[in-house]
């Protein structure tokens, strides 16, 4: 019975670990078009434009956001579950102001569809709160 016992223990812990192992992000690596809609709460919806950026996304580089040049980002976590990728963010801004945004994005190997929320504090003034709409398609080899 014990012996029994075992054996089906072990049977299933490799079946987990193989399961993981086996499990891979349904994302082909590339240089991918990423269209972002920004929504505020007291800005009418449509207001603004749709802006487009382009980055190269890969398996272990796979959140589609990247901070601007005059900021210091760190990701303070960043998890894969099937094929959605989920992180958050921490960015401090030279003049003293932080961003602080969390997000997910389901990918369907050429294309993705996310949301990123959003969370700015300028020195000064009060925060601001932004929803950010995102879908992804992969347009060709990273550069």
């Amino acid at each position: 019975m014990m012996k029994r016992l075992m054996l089906l223990v072990a049977m299933f812990v490799f079946l987990v670990w193989a399961a993981g192992y086996a499990a891979e992000l349904n994302l082909s690596d590339g240089l991918w078009e990423i269209t972002t809609s920004v929504e505020m709460a007291g800005i009418p919806a449509g207001s603004m434009p749709p802006q487009k950026v382009t980055q190269c996304i890969t398996k272990k580089d796979a959140v589609p956001q990247k901070p601007d040049k005059d900021q210091e980002c760190k990701m303070t976590s960043n998890k894969v579950i099937g094929d959605t990728v989920t992180w958050n963010m921490q960015c401090r801004m030279k003049d003293g102001g932080k961003i602080d945004s969390d997000g997910k994005v389901t990918y369907k190997m050429d294309t993705f569809d996310g949301v990123s929320n959003v969370n700015m504090t300028e020195p000064g003034a009060q925060a601001v709160k932004m929803t950010q709409r995102m879908s992804g398609r992969r347009i060709g080899e990273c550069k």
